[in-house]
């Protein structure tokens, strides 16, 4: 006789019991009421819980005939509140497109449409502004220490290294240090 422990009850309740084909169908459109989903994204929860992997695909294709699943429309919206609400550059959105599992080619094109009035520079000027609010950027800036921690915040945040180093150079004390960092993301550009 095995004597059950309490982590063996949570481990059981973990485990999702899966749906049949209807139930999956309810599910999915849950999973949708909650928030948009990526065709790949949904793809993957609902193979999780789907009894026969079969009844995923025609699921999915209802879905995006009835117009709750559409990926260009999706990341359409993802990219203009991600450059509304946090100001990331395009790199970042794309990245975060990626591993929500949108086709690199939808992506890209959603990210260049919503980017396509959108300056750069500006974008940095108001990032920074907005991540060190309460400091004073000329000061805070001037110290090596803090101006290599803004750029690789500056290069997290999806920005191109050549217009971070060209912001960045405005508050710097000793500008000739970022020169080294441009050289450094040029060379890794071309792959050397």
């Amino acid at each position: 006789m095995r004597i059950l422990f309490h982590r063996d009850f949570a481990m059981a309740a973990r485990v999702p019991r899966r749906l049949a084909a209807d139930s999956l169908w309810d599910y999915a459109l849950r999973l949708l009421g909650s928030r948009a989903h990526s065709t790949g994204e949904l793809r993957e929860r609902l193979l999780r819980r789907a009894e026969c992997a079969g009844d995923v695909e025609p699921i999915l294709l209802r879905l995006k005939e009835r117009g709750y699943l559409d990926d260009r429309r999706f990341a359409e919206a993802y990219s203009a509140a991600r450059l509304e609400n946090q100001g990331f550059g395009k790199a970042r959105v794309l990245r975060d497109l990626r591993r929500r599992r949108v086709a690199p080619a939808t992506a890209a094109e959603a990210v260049r449409e919503v980017y396509s009035g959108t300056d750069e520079i500006e974008l940095i000027e108001a990032y920074l502004q907005r991540k060190y609010r309460g400091k004073q950027l000329d000061t805070w800036l001037a110290e090596p220490k803090n101006l290599a921690a803004a750029y690789r915040k500056l290069r997290t945040a999806g920005f191109t290294a050549s217009n971070s180093i060209r912001v960045l150079k405005r508050f710097a004390a000793e500008p000739e240090l970022l020169d080294s960092l441009e050289t450094e993301e040029a060379d890794e550009d071309q792959g050397t």
